[in-house]
C-alpha cells in the first residue's frame, strides 16, 4: 500500500524535490525512497558504494519479481538521487499553467527526481493492480552529477535484466537518445616565475598570461556536428601586485567519433605546450576519460521496446544524439543495453528549471507501457 503522503506522482515528486540532495548528500531522499518501496511491500537493498565514493548513500536496488514466468524481456530502470548544488531553499510550487517550478529561485531538482517519481509511481501501480510483467528492477544511484560515480561503483552483475532505461534527458517526452559522446577531461597547470609586478616585472613569467594565450588559441564550442570542447574553470595568482607563478584551468572535449576526440585532445595539448613555450613557462597536463560513448540502432531491442511503448502511450518517438552523459554510459560500457529517454525536464541546472505535471504523468504511462511491451517481447538473447 502506497504511503499516504504520496497519493499520486505529483505529490511524490513535490515531496522528493523539496529535499535537498546535492551530490554526496543524498541520504534524506534515499530514506524517502526506501520508505516508499517498503510501504509497497517491496524489498530493497543498499550496497556499500557510499563509503567507497564519499556519499551518504549507496546504490539502492529493488526487484519486482516477474508475474508471467520466463516469458518476455525483463528490464531495469535507473535514476540518480543527487542534484547539482542548490543555491537557496527548494520550494516546489505548481503554477496556474500546471508546471512545477522552484519558488525560491534556484534549481528544482527535476533532474533526476522527476524520473524517480515516475518510476516509483509505476511500481506502486504494478503492486496495486497485479499487472503481468517479465520482471522489473529499480536502481537508484548517488553522485551522478559529479562523474557517474554511483553507477560506476555498482556491481551490474546484481541485475537480472540485460536491458534498461534511464529517464535523464531534458527534452520532450518521446525523444529516444540513440547515442552519447565519448568524453575526456583535461587538467592543465602552468608554472611561471613570481616577481613584484611594480618593481621587477621583467623578472617574472606570468602563468596567467600563458594560460590566457592557450585558451585564446584553443578551438572551443561546437567544432562540428559530433564534437565540442570547453574550458570551464580557471584559477591562479596570489595577489594583484605579484606576477602570477601558478595558473590552472580545467577543460573537456566530447565527440561521438572516438578518433575525432583523440585528434581534438592532441590539438589541445599541442596548443597548451606552444603557449607555455612563448611565455617561458612550464606546463603539466593530465588527461582522463570521463565517460565512454555509445550508439544504438533503431532496430536494437531496447530502442524497439521504447518506441512501441511511446506509441502505445500516445507519443510518436523521435530519435536524437545527446551531447551529455548519464548513468546509461556506465551500463553500456559494461555490456548491458541501456537507453536514455527524454522525460520533459526543461532548463535543468538553472533557476528556471521546470517540468509540466502532464509530463510527470506521461512518463508513468510510458513506464507502464514499457512493462506491457516487454512482457510480450522475447528475451534479449
Amino acid at each position: 500500500m502506497r504511503p499516504g503522503w504520496a497519493p499520486d506522482v505529483l505529490s511524490l515528486f513535490l515531496d522528493l524535490a523539496a529535499l535537498p540532495s546535492p551530490s554526496g548528500q543524498e541520504r534524506a531522499v534515499a530514506d524517502r525512497v526506501l520508505e516508499y518501496l517498503r510501504a509497497l511491500g517491496l524489498e530493497a537493498a543498499e550496497d556499500d558504494a557510499g563509503s567507497r565514493i564519499g556519499s551518504s548513500m549507496g546504490n539502492i536496488l529493488c526487484r519486482i519479481p516477474p508475474t508471467n514466468g520466463p516469458a518476455g524481456t525483463p528490464f531495469f530502470l535507473c535514476a540518480h538521487l543527487d542534484t547539482v548544488p542548490p543555491e537557496a531553499a527548494i520550494e516546489p510550487v505548481v503554477g496556474e499553467d500546471e508546471v512545477v517550478r522552484n519558488g525560491a529561485g534556484t534549481i528544482l531538482g527535476a533532474d533526476n527526481k522527476a524520473a524517480v517519481a515516475a518510476m516509483l509511481e509505476a511500481a506502486a501501480r504494478l503492486a496495486e493492480n497485479g499487472r503481468a510483467h517479465a520482471g522489473v528492477e529499480l536502481l537508484f544511484t548517488p553522485m551522478e552529477e559529479v562523474g557517474l560515480r554511483g553507477a560506476a561503483a555498482f556491481d551490474e552483475q546484481r541485475l537480472a535484466a540485460r536491458v534498461g532505461y534511464v529517464y535523464d534527458h531534458a527534452g520532450a517526452v518521446g525523444e529516444v537518445i540513440l547515442g552519447a559522446p565519448h568524453q575526456r577531461k583535461l587538467d592543465v597547470q602552468f608554472r611561471g616565475r613570481a616577481a613584484h609586478a611594480g618593481m621587477y616585472p621583467e623578472e617574472g613569467r606570468s602563468a596567467i598570461a600563458a594560460a590566457s594565450r592557450a585558451i585564446a588559441d584553443l578551438r572551443l564550442g561546437r567544432l562540428d556536428d559530433e564534437t565540442t570542447a570547453n574550458v570551464g574553470q580557471i584559477e591562479g595568482g596570489t595577489a594583484r601586485n605579484v606576477v602570477p607563478e601558478h595558473c590552472r584551468f580545467l577543460a573537456e572535449a566530447r565527440s561521438h567519433d572516438e578518433r575525432k576526440l583523440a585528434d581534438v585532445v592532441q590539438e589541445m595539448l599541442e596548443t597548451v605546450t606552444f603557449a607555455a613555450t612563448l611565455a617561458e613557462c612550464e606546463v603539466e597536463t593530465q588527461v582522463e576519460g570521463s565517460a565512454r560513448g555509445y550508439r544504438f540502432r533503431r532496430d536494437d531491442l531496447p530502442v524497439r521496446l521504447a518506441a512501441n511503448a511511446l506509441q502505445r502511450s500516445g507519443r510518436e518517438p523521435s530519435y536524437i544524439l545527446s551531447g551529455g552523459g548519464a548513468d546509461a554510459n556506465v551500463f553500456n560500457e559494461r555490456g548491458l543495453q541501456c537507453v536514455n529517454l527524454a522525460n520533459g525536464m526543461t532548463d535543468i541546472h538553472t533557476p528556471e528549471e521546470r517540468i509540466a505535471v502532464a509530463d510527470l504523468e506521461a512518463m508513468v504511462d510510458v513506464t507502464l507501457a514499457l512493462v506491457d511491451v516487454a512482457a510480450e517481447t522475447g528475451d534479449a538473447t
